[in-house]
């Protein structure tokens, strides 16, 4: 196994680009491996890491298909339903509360 890479954070060469990058160029990694690693230091923890690609390498995103479609409807459909009254509360109910905001503050 050889070893990755690594750069310093804004330091990465032209043509390598991390998921969140190549999905704004609407592409995506497409099965390759991890060509480098971008590293930010921090003070008292370990560096944050982030995966670069190839860009040549790289696919584009594979089209929206209208089951797909209907499944990613029907989970934020459930994110936004509250299992207390039941109604769509038009935003993603927090976990931390586990029901709306309205039946949270009723409680």
């Amino acid at each position: 196994m050889a070893a990755l890479l690594v750069y310093r954070w804004r330091l990465a060469p032209d043509g390598m680009a991390t998921r969140r990058q190549l999905r704004a160029l609407g592409l995506r990694p497409g099965g390759q491996d991890v060509a480098a690693q971008l590293e930010r230091p921090r003070r008292r923890r370990g560096p944050l890491v982030a995966n670069l690609y190839r860009i040549d390498r790289a696919k584009p995103v594979r089209p929206m298909t209208p089951g797909r479609r209907a499944a990613l409807e029907a989970a934020m459909r459930a994110r936004r339903t509250c299992p207390t009254c039941h109604r769509d509360a038009g935003y993603c109910i927090p976990s931390s509360l586990g029901m709306c905001v309205t039946c949270a503050g009723a409680s």
